[in-house]
């Protein structure tokens, strides 16, 4: 029977196939800064797609979900809670669809409730 190495402890474990990173082992080396959007971010999953539908292009749900960076599916689960609540009419446009937005219905959270869509949407520069 072969011999089995040990993983170094204190670095980082690379699938061999593909030379990712598996899992870091107690390291002590400091996390740089995050630069784009990944870890958490202010807004929703919700908010960033509405973001993009409020630009007033025709967009599959598919462009949509490379725009956030999160799935189809999640896509269309949201597009579909945006539509159930109201904040969201779609018309289709050829091969995508046009989504209107209606900025007069406030946001949803208690604390968010003194403002609406189209303030949130002014605000980010939508």
């Amino acid at each position: 029977m072969a011999a089995r190495r040990a993983r170094p402890v204190g670095r980082e474990s690379r699938n061999k196939g593909t030379g990712r990173a598996l899992r870091t082992q107690g390291s002590t080396r400091r996390k740089a800064p995050l630069l784009s959007h990944e870890g958490w971010t202010f807004l929703s999953n919700h908010s960033h797609v509405l973001v993009v539908l409020a630009r007033g292009k025709p967009l599959s749900l598919r462009e949509v979900a490379l725009e956030v960076g999160i799935t189809e599916r999640s896509v269309q689960r949201i597009v579909s809670d945006l539509q159930e609540a109201g904040y969201v009419k779609k018309a289709k446009l050829g091969r995508g669809n046009l989504y209107s937005i209606n900025s007069k219905l406030p946001l949803r959270h208690p604390l968010e409730t003194h403002c609406n869509v189209g303030q949130l949407l002014d605000v980010i520069g939508a």
